[in-house]
Parts: structure tokens; C-alpha cells; sequence
């Protein structure tokens, strides 16, 4: 049995995933969290207080315990404009980790800020420390230039913590090769661990009962975009699709868009949901787009059941949860040929590839599926073998213990040289 510390500062395993900052990575330290403790182990996952009213340590789940650090007043913030507080954050871990020594023989870090956090304890006492970055500066930079708003030392602080981690996690091939060619990572210290789908939430269902379900027309050809309503996700891409469909390929369709920081569609809650109303109503498909606001994790496979197609095409996506979701539950998936998709999509076997931001590709696609009622359903049962055959969660809490074990606990330093100098100064200037 080991005692695993997960590092997630901003993505709580509590929060309702597809709120603005609310995704991929809630999802990925819940299930990693609880999987791992399924599998015999013991689990604390330290994230920011956001909250006054949580407690500060919460038996979340056999096996989990979510320990609140007070980092920053107690309230949500966005993401980048955390870094400030993650001199707080330290020193809450540091003091935690002097208080109950010995207790953990990994912290596994998700995200720069929570590595930045975790590395002056890993260095002090000697505990491996393990990388997912979910994310990366130069990515991310690349695709949103000037839109990005996270601070400019942040790739300097992944830099180091690629150099500093005794392992990194890489959740596709695409993000292994960022890894090497922007950070000039040593391949040696890279596992590709993918993100994974719950078997029990997740699975095939009845269309025709699902649409009953939700209330959908029974005979319209229904595409289905979910996650977070933030430009980069492209579902303005998706509805300009969906006027193509209509439009040249005479196809009936409907677009249902789940995702918001609301349950129902707030377009003061969730802006971006203005700007695509603006768009859909544009391209004369503001009846055919339907906004349904955030979707609990327990009605999911309800609206994966229900469409025809699921659809994803961001600008870039550094794995992308959504799509393996929709291939566990026999739906095709037609995405954006980036990052993450690109692995898990496999192009004319479970659903089909197609460029970022390009509306004519896509809506061929669509159209050809609509047509293709029968191809349709191979490329979802393909998708369901894949997804179950790759991607459960219990296949990636085995290859993440396969991960730390290969990891050798390292000297501790003396406590007046315990901090690196680059977490040193990152830290004090916070």
C-alpha cells in the first residue's frame, strides 16, 4: 500500500465540472483519487480553500481524504491569478508535512502552480515528485497568443519542474513530444498515462429512451457538444458546422451544447454563451441550437445516449476527456485533429479527424453520418471497444502505480538548503 499526496491547487475533485475553470482536470484527480484508492492505496488531494464553509479536511471517499489549503481569500478565483497565492499554499504543505511526518511516498503534482507548490516539500523530505502538467506554456501560447493571460514566468517555473521531477506524465504522444521539443525533456522520465471514463457512469444506452428522457425530437439528427464554454473549445466552429449542414447538405440537424458555469444557461453567469447565441442567430441556426447550461456527471450518459454525433473541435486540446466519454457510451466522435484527439480518435475506425476551426470539413463529415446510418454505428461500437479496452480509470490508476513504483525515494536535503533556488525565488516574489 502506498500514501499518495495529489497536488491539484485550482481543480478541486469536489466541483461540478464545466464551469470556466472546472474541467479535464477536476475530473482526472476525482477519479485518479478514488481509483487509486480502490486499488488498496491512501489518498490526500490537497487544493485551495474556495470556500469558507468546507471543512478543512474532508473523508471525501473510502481511501480519499480533499484537505482545503487556505492560500488566498476563500472564494473563486481564476486560475491565472492563483500564482500570488502559491507562496501560501507552500507553506501550508510544508507545515502539514512537519506535522505528520512520515506519511507519503509520492506527491504527484497536476498543473504548474501545484508543482511550484509541492516542490520545496518534495525537496525537504525527500519524496518523489511526480508531474502532470494537464497544460503547457508554450502550447497554449502558440494557440492563443495574446489571449492567454497567464502570468510570463510561467514557463520558466514548468522549465524547472521538467528539469526537478523525478517522473512526468504525459497524457498523449502529442504531449510527450511538447515535453522534449519545447522543454527539452528527457524521454527517459516520460510515461504516457491517458485520462479515462467510469465504467459505471458511463455506457451504452437507448437513443430512443434517452431522447425520451430529455425531452428531444425523436427523428432530428442530433449532434452533441459538451464541455466548458470558453472560446478556445471551437464550438462557434461547431454551430457556423451545423449552418453548413443544414444549409448545403440539407440535412435536419440540431446542436445541443452542454456546458456553463450555470445549471441553466446564464448568459451573465457564462459570457461565452452570448457570443454564440450572437453566432448562431448569424448563421440563421439560432432555433436549431440548443443550450442546455452545466450537466451533472449523473445525467451525462443520458445526453451521450441521445445524440446521433458527438462533436469536439477545439484549437488545441492537451487530451480531452469528452471524446473517450462519448466512444464509452457507442457514440462517433467527430473532432478537431489536435493534441489529445488525435490519439484517441482513430480516424475512419471510431469516428473522423478533421482541421480545427474549419466548418466545411466538418459538416461533410456530419453529413456523411447522417447519411450512414449503419457506418454511423460501427464507428460508435469500435469507439465502446476502444474506450473499454484503454481508457477505465482502473487501467490508469494501474499504470500510475506501475509509474511511482519505479520511483526511488531521494535523500532528504538538510532543512537550512530545503528549498530549491528556483522555487526560492518563485515563491518569494509571490
Amino acid at each position: 500500500m502506498r500514501t499518495i499526496a495529489l497536488v491539484s491547487e485550482h481543480a478541486s475533485p469536489l466541483a461540478p465540472p464545466g464551469s470556466v475553470d472546472s474541467g479535464g482536470q477536476n475530473i482526472y484527480v476525482a477519479h485518479l483519487a478514488r481509483e487509486l484508492a480502490a486499488q488498496g492505496n491512501r489518498v490526500d488531494v490537497f487544493t485551495r480553500l474556495d470556500d469558507p464553509s468546507l471543512p478543512r479536511t474532508l473523508a471525501w471517499q473510502p481511501g480519499v481524504r480533499v484537505i482545503h489549503v487556505p492560500a488566498g481569500p476563500a472564494r473563486p478565483i481564476a486560475k491565472e491569478s492563483l500564482l500570488p497565492y502559491m507562496g501560501h499554499f507552500s507553506e501550508f504543505l510544508l507545515h502539514y508535512f512537519r506535522n505528520n511526518w512520515p506519511i507519503y511516498d509520492v506527491v504527484h503534482a497536476n498543473f504548474f502552480m501545484s508543482g511550484l507548490a509541492a516542490l520545496p516539500v518534495t525537496r525537504e523530505f525527500g519524496v518523489p515528485l511526480v508531474m502532470t502538467f494537464h497544460a503547457l506554456d508554450r502550447v497554449r501560447r502558440k494557440h492563443q497568443g495574446s489571449a492567454d493571460r497567464f502570468p510570463a514566468e510561467r514557463y520558466a517555473i514548468e522549465l524547472e519542474l521538467v528539469r526537478r521531477a523525478e517522473k512526468l506524465i504525459a497524457e498523449c504522444p502529442q504531449d510527450l513530444e511538447d515535453l522534449v521539443e519545447h522543454y527539452a525533456a528527457d524521454p527517459a522520465k516520460i510515461d504516457i498515462i491517458p485520462c479515462g471514463f467510469d465504467a459505471d457512469e458511463l455506457a451504452p444506452m437507448d437513443r430512443a429512451a434517452a431522447r425520451v428522457a430529455l425531452g428531444w425530437s425523436p427523428e432530428k439528427f442530433t449532434l452533441l457538444q459538451l464541455g466548458r464554454m470558453v472560446p478556445r473549445k471551437g464550438v462557434d466552429n461547431v454551430i457556423r458546422a451545423l449552418a453548413v449542414l443544414r444549409r448545403r447538405h440539407g440535412v435536419d440537424a440540431v446542436l445541443c451544447v452542454v456546458g456553463g458555469d450555470a445549471a441553466r444557461p446564464d448568459d451573465l453567469a457564462t459570457p461565452e454563451l452570448g457570443r454564440l447565441r450572437g453566432i448562431a442567430h448569424e448563421e440563421g441556426v439560432g432555433e436549431a441550437v440548443s443550450f442546455c447550461g452545466r450537466c451533472d456527471r449523473d445525467r451525462l450518459a443520458l445526453f451521450y445516449g441521445a445524440c446521433d454525433v458527438f462533436v469536439t473541435t477545439p484549437w488545441y486540446e492537451p487530451f480531452g476527456i469528452t471524446p473517450v466519454e462519448a466512444m464509452a457510451c457507442a457514440r462517433p466522435v467527430v473532432g478537431a485533429a489536435v493534441g489529445g484527439i488525435r490519439s484517441t480518435v482513430i480516424d475512419g475506425k471510431t469516428g473522423y479527424l478533421v482541421p480545427p476551426r474549419d466548418p466545411e470539413a466538418l459538416a461533410e463529415r456530419l453529413a456523411f453520418l447522417a447519411r450512414h446510418e449503419q457506418t454511423a454505428r460501427r464507428l460508435g461500437r469500435n469507439g465502446l471497444r476502444r474506450a473499454q479496452k484503454l481508457f477505465t480509470w482502473n487501467f490508469v490508476a494501474r499504470d500510475m502505480l506501475r509509474a511511482y513504483a519505479g520511483l526511488a525515494q531521494a535523500p532528504a536535503l538538510p532543512r537550512r538548503t530545503r528549498r530549491e533556488p528556483m522555487a526560492e525565488a518563485a515563491l518569494a516574489a509571490k
